[in-house]
C-alpha cells in the first residue's frame, strides 16, 4: 500500500481492520498536490525504491498476501501461492485452449468455471502446469448435470468429490497410487485435490456453514484425489471397465465419505475377504446408501487383498457380484435406523412387507466401483457415497492431442 505521511495512521488502521496488520506500507511525504513535475518525480523515485525493498522481503510480502486472501475468504485456511499474472499465464500455456472457455456452472452460486479460473485456483493450490489437464477434465465432470454437484455442495452429509485417476498420466505427473494413497506426501495428489476444493469454494461459493452445509465435514474436503495402481491390479482398470481405451488417461468423480478401513490379516479366500468387506458396507450409521443406491460405492482394494481374491478365480465382476449379494440388511434392521423415517426410500423398497427380506446396499452390482490402490499390507477400504447423482468419467486431453 502506498500513502502519504498524513494518511499513514488511517492506512494502518484500515489494514488491521481487514486482517492485514502486516501489510507493507510505502509512505511518502505529504502533500503531493501543488508540487512541480520534478518534485513529484522525486517522490515517485523515492516510493519506487522503498517499494522495491519491500517486494524483496519475500516473507513479509507472502504473509501480507495470505492475510488478504484469508480476510476475503479466498483460501481453505492454508497458505496459498499468490496467483500472479506470470504464474497463471505459465499454467495456461500447459493446455492450448481458450482461457474463457466455460466448463460449466458451479453451485451453489452457479458461477461459470472458466479454464482461466481453474488455472488461478490451481496456482493457488500449488499445482504444476502439467496438472492442469486433469483439473480441466475433473471440473468438466463435476459440472455435468448427471453428477449433480449441488447435492454434494449443499448437503449436511460429510461428502466430498473424490477423484480417481487412471492411465498414462498417473506416471507422467507423479500421482501416488501406492502406500498412503489417501494421505499426504505427494504433490500431484495433494494439490490437484486442493485445487478442486478451492474451485468449489471460490467459484461455487461453498463456504462452510453457508454454501457448504456439512454438519461436521471430513478431511477429504481439503483434498481427495487418488490414482489406481494398475500395475498391481489383477483385473482391468476402472477406466477400461467404464468404456475407455487402456492408453486413455481418465478421471472419474463421485461423492465420497471418508474412507472406512477394512482390516483383514486372516482370510485366505476370496469369500473370506469379501465377506468382511460386505459387513463394513452395511453399517446403519451411513444407511443413506440404501436411498441413493445407484450413485456409486467405491471399494478400494489393497493389492494383497486383490491378489488373494483373484487367486481364487474371481474376476472383478465376480467380486462386485459377491458384494452385491452379501452387502444386505434385513428390512427390520433398516427400519431401526433414523433414515427410514425420512420416507424417501425407493417405492419398491417401501412396498416390501417381509421384515426378514434382505435389501441390497446398491441397486445393481455395477454400482460398486472396485479399484486396486495402496501399498503392502492386509488393508482395504470402502468409500460410501451420498449424492443424488451418478459417477461421471472424463478423458483427460493432453497437450499433444
Amino acid at each position: 500500500m502506498i500513502c502519504t505521511t498524513t494518511f499513514e495512521g488511517m492506512a494502518r488502521r484500515a489494514a488491521q481492520a481487514l486482517g492485514m496488520a502486516t501489510l507493507p506500507l510505502v509512505v511518502v511525504q505529504h502533500p503531493l498536490g501543488g508540487l512541480q513535475a520534478d518534485e513529484i518525480m522525486g517522490r515517485v523515485r523515492e516510493a519506487s525504491e522503498r517499494l522495491g525493498r519491500l517486494v524483496g522481503r519475500a516473507e513479509d510480502t507472502l504473509e501480507a498476501i495470505n492475510a488478504y486472501y484469508r480476510a476475503h475468504r479466498w483460501t481453505d485456511g492454508l497458505p496459498i501461492v499468490p496467483p500472479t499474472e506470470e504464474r497463471v499465464e505459465a499454467m495456461l500455456r500447459a493446455v492450448p485452449v481458450d482461457p474463457e472457455r466455460s466448463l460449466g456452472r458451479v453451485p451453489p452460486l452457479w458461477c461459470e468455471a472458466t479454464v482461466e479460473k481453474v488455472a488461478i485456483n490451481a496456482v493457488m493450490a500449488g499445482c504444476e502446469p502439467t496438472y492442469l489437464p486433469v483439473l480441466i477434465a475433473a471440473v468438466d465432470a463435476l459440472c455435468d448435470p448427471a453428477f449433480n454437484l449441488y447435492s454434494i455442495q449443499a448437503t449436511t452429509h460429510p461428502v466430498a468429490p473424490l477423484l480417481i485417476v487412471n492411465g498414462p498420466i498417473v506416471q507422467r505427473i507423479g500421482l501416488n497410487s501406492g502406500s498412503g494413497v489417501f494421505g499426504p506426501g505427494w504433490q500431484a495428489n495433494a494439490t490437484i485435490g486442493r485445487a478442486v476444493r478451492l474451485i468449489l469454494m471460490n467459484v461455487g461459493g461453498a463456504w462452510p456453514g453457508e454454501g457448504d452445509m456439512a454438519t461436521q465435514g471430513q478431511p477429504g474436503k481439503y483434498s481427495y484425489c487418488i490414482a489406481e495402481s494398475e500395475a498391481a491390479s489383477p483385473w482391468e482398470p476402472l477406466h477400461v471397465e467404464r468404456g475407455f481405451a487402456p492408453d486413455d488417461s481418465v478421471v472419474t468423480v463421485l461423492g465420497g465419505e471418508a474412507p472406512h478401513n477394512i482390516n483383514d490379516h486372516v482370510s485366505r479366500t476370496a469369500g473370506g475377504i469379501l465377506g468382511v468387506i460386505a459387513q463394513s458396507m452395511v453399517t446403519l450409521g451411513s444407511n443413506a446408501k440404501w436411498i441413493l443406491r445407484d450413485s456409486g460405492y467405491v471399494v478400494a482394494l489393497g493389492p494383497e487383498h486383490a491378489a488373494t481374491i483373484a487367486a481364487d478365480g474371481f474376476t472383478k465382476a465376480d467380486a462386485t457380484r459377491f458384494l452385491y449379494e452379501t452387502a444386505r440388511l434385513p428390512l427390520r434392521e433398516l427400519q431401526r435406523g433414523g433414515m427410514w423415517q425420512m420416507h424417501d426410500w425407493p417405492r419398491w423398497m417401501q412396498a416390501v412387507g417381509d421384515p426378514e427380506a434382505r435389501l441390497p446396499v446398491v441397486e445393481r452390482p455395477e454400482a460398486i466401483l472396485a479399484v486396486v490402490t495402496g501399498g503392502p499390507g492386509k488393508h482395504s477400504s470402502v468409500v460410501p457415497n451420498f449424492s443424488i447423482g451418478q459417477t461421471v468419467s472424463r478423458r483427460i486431453v493432453l497437450p499433444a492431442e
